[in-house]
This record gives C-alpha cells, structure tokens and sequence, in this order.
C-alpha cells in the first residue's frame, strides 16, 4: 500500500545515524546563526533604546504601530473582555484542576531538616522566586490556555510579583486575546503587555520605563522566543529550556483503537509545520489502518492544519516499527518526547510505564488524549521539548519555588568536625578556612 501520511520506519533497521535524525528535531532551528545573530542585535536594541525598542520591533515583526504608553494592558480593557458563556467556564474548569494539581505538589515542598550528626542540623527552606514574566504566544491561534497552565503554579507557589506579555492578535491595532485576558482576570494578574515575543522577553530582562524587571521567565515559542530566552540567560535572566516547537510520540500495540489512535496523533500534529509526531508500534497492520485513518481525518481538518499535520507525521516524525514493547520504550527513552500516551493492552500498560524514563509527560490509555492534558487534567502542559525531557521537566509549582539550605552546628560537633575543615583548608590553600576553625579551638 503507498505511504499516504506517515513516513515509515523499522528500528532494528535504521542506523545509528537514521536514528539520531529521527529524535534531534528543532535545535537547529533555534541555535541558526543568523537568528541567534538578529535576536542578538533585538537585545542589544533593547538594552539601550528600552520601551521605543520595544514599539520598534513590534512595527518591524507584527506589523503594529503602538506607543510607550500603549503596551500596557489597561486595567478597563482586562475588565471588559468578553469570551463565549461555554469558553469562560471551560477556562474556570481547567484553572480548577490546575491549582488542586499545583497545591497539592506546593505542599510536598515543605521545609525539613534532618540531623546529619549529633549536635549538627541541615535542611533546606522552600520559598518562591521574587519575580517572574510568563510569556503567552499568538499568531498560530489563540493560546489562553497557556496564559493559566503558566500563571496558576506561578500563583500557588506565591511568586509576589507576576508579569505577562503577549503579542497583539495578528492584523489588529493592538488589540489582545480577550481569552488571555480574561484568563489574568480570573487570576487576578494586572501587570499585562502587548509586546513583540523575543523584545518583551528582552524588555522583561532588562527592565524599561514601562515593563517592570523580573528574574525568570518562561514561556513556549516560536525558535525565535525560544532564542532570545536562552540569549538572555547571559544578561542574568533564569529561563527555562526548552518549550517548543511542540512534538508527541504514542506507544501502541495491536490491541489499539485506529480512529482514536489517528485522533490522537493529529492532536500535536496540527500545531505547526515544524512540530513531530511519531507513532511507536509492534503491529505493522496498525500502521497500514493509522495510515488510511488519518487520510480520512485530515479531510476534516482546515487546510492550513492539515498542512501541518502531513508535515508533523511525515518528514519531521512518522511511525517506528519495533519488535518489543521494551525496544518501544527504547524509542520513546531516546527520543525523550514532550507529550507521550502509551496505548497498549491494558496488562501491559504498567510493565510499559515502568520502563518510561524520560519524557515531559505520560499518558496512559486512550482514554488519556493530549488534548485533555492540553486543556485541563490539571498537570504540567508547558513542557520540554527537543529532547530536554533527558533532562528537565514541565512548569509546576517547582519552576517557581527556590530551595536555601540551613544548617546550624553545635561547639561539640564543629569540633568533631574541625580536623576535616583544617585538613581541607590546608590542601585547596585557603589559610583563613582552616584559621577560623584554629582560632576556636587553639590547634
């Protein structure tokens, strides 16, 4: 049968390099030299001109005309935005589930401390960063979910002071997603801006006239974003690596529904041109019927998300046919997906699980889409991608919370202790380490 979506592929027959091509997706994107060249100067711009940089690459990338005083968001326009009856509740659903998520991982970072020896106490004390800016996309489509999937751990942690910028609705005259702003009413976020991405990020940074400084900033993104959050980590700003282009792999077995299985690969499929979608099975049969499936579905589907689609599941990701459920959890370890579902035979689904170790999220079943973890499960959504999942986890509560370590010793245990503080000192050549210890105890 002709390949009519999916790029096919078998693991036991791919090499070493075929493998690597399959799982490096989007870090050449974001680290392309003349994009990190052009953020660079974007930076700079930024650094020097503050808010009239800002306004200038607005013009330039948006299209937009604003002035200084217009990036805010003012407080009557987040009061009178409006969105349908069934949408506002959908949002007050999926900010429920995402705060009783939040809160009840706030309260397993408590303050311990434990007693390392007698008369000597260490711990650690868990408070949240003093201020951050979340970065909500738009262009694409229209995203409050991220604004509320990035505030709500950002506000149970407690974070004091929050800021969020998003570019204006594409062909408009400033105007923002009355969803996202509806989104910062129910949270209560009042310091809101219109602003270029990777220029707001650098204006969050830095600090203008208009947007306030603030330490970290995280946020999904085109490579450009995503470029001027890593750049911006010379200038001391903590950001998070890395959110997008978005990507999803599903484990599947024989015993997996094809209309859902094809539904669910279309899910992240449909976000962009440049996203990954790769199915993972030991049932060439599923592939031939996924194939024919998603054919179908993509009829119903607007052209441009279709267009996205075919790109998603041919060229940038595909089906891997492997032998094993364990070499198909080799596949998913290796590629380290921001979104994974496993669906498998229900007695297997445990043993599959287990053997997951790096990945941004695991769903289990299907009746577990993406999409529901998207909108409203309550767990992290913005999550790592381009294989940071190896390494990093998504935005909870933990992004926004930092850890100090206290300690407090007794004379009878710094004295237990003073021989390997001298005998340290001595060696790496640092006199007034092992003096303050001398000086104590005469030695």
């Amino acid at each position: 049968m002709v390949n009519t979506v999916l790029r096919r592929q078998e693991w036991s027959r791919m090499s070493p390099a075929d493998r690597a091509e399959l799982c490096n997706r989007g870090i050449h994107d974001i680290f392309n030299p003349q994009l990190r060249e052009s953020i660079g100067h974007l930076i700079d711009d930024v650094r020097v001109r503050g808010d009239q940089a800002v306004c200038d690459a607005l013009a330039k990338f948006d299209g937009i005309t604003l002035t200084p005083q217009q990036l805010r968001v003012s407080a009557e326009e987040i009061a009178a935005a409006t969105v349908d009856p069934a949408l506002e509740k959908a949002l007050a659903d999926a900010i429920t589930n995402l705060r009783t998520f939040n809160t009840a991982l706030r309260e397993r970072a408590a303050d311990w401390s434990v007693e390392i020896e007698p008369g000597l106490m260490a711990g650690e004390k868990i408070t949240p960063v003093s201020s951050v800016g979340l970065f909500v996309p738009s262009g694409k489509a229209s995203y409050p979910s991220v604004a509320y999937q990035l505030a709500v751990p950002a506000i149970v942690a407690g974070v004091p002071h929050i800021s969020l910028i998003v570019p204006p609705v594409p062909g408009g005259n400033g105007e923002v997603d009355p969803a996202v702003l509806v989104v910062c009413r129910m949270l209560g976020i009042t310091n809101v801006f219109r602003v270029n991405g990777p220029a707001g990020i650098a204006a969050l940074g830095f600090g203008t006239a208009t947007i306030p400084q603030v330490r970290k900033v995280v946020g999904p993104g085109s490579p450009a974003v995503t470029l001027a959050q890593v750049e911006m980590q010379r200038h001391g700003l903590a950001t998070m690596m890395l959110l997008g282009p978005t990507e999803s792999l599903v484990i599947a077995d024989a015993t997996a529904n094809v209309e859902l299985l094809a539904a669910d690969l279309l899910i992240e499929a449909e976000h962009g041109t440049d996203s990954s979608v790769v199915l993972v099975t030991t049932s060439a049969d599923l592939i031939t019927a996924v194939d024919a499936e998603l054919e179908k579905q993509l009829a119903d589907l607007p052209t441009v998300r279709a267009t996205a689609a075919r790109a998603s599941l041919g060229d940038n990701g595909g089906a891997v046919l492997v032998n094993t459920l364990a070499e198909a959890a080799e596949v998913a370890n290796m590629y380290a997906p921001e979104h994974l579902q496993v669906a498998v035979d229900e007695t297997h689904e445990d043993n599959v699980v287990n053997m997951l170790v790096n990945a941004g999220e695991i769903l289990i079943g299907q009746h577990t889409p993406f999409s529901a973890g998207n909108f409203v499960i309550g767990a992290p959504a913005s999550l790592p991608t381009s294989g940071f999942a190896h390494v990093s986890s998504g935005i909870t509560v933990d992004a926004f919370l930092k850890r100090t370590a206290v300690a407090k010793s007794n004379e009878a245990a710094l004295r237990r202790m003073s021989e390997t503080v001298i005998a340290m000192s001595d060696h790496e050549g640092f006199p007034a380490h092992g003096n303050a210890i001398r000086r104590r105890f005469k030695k």
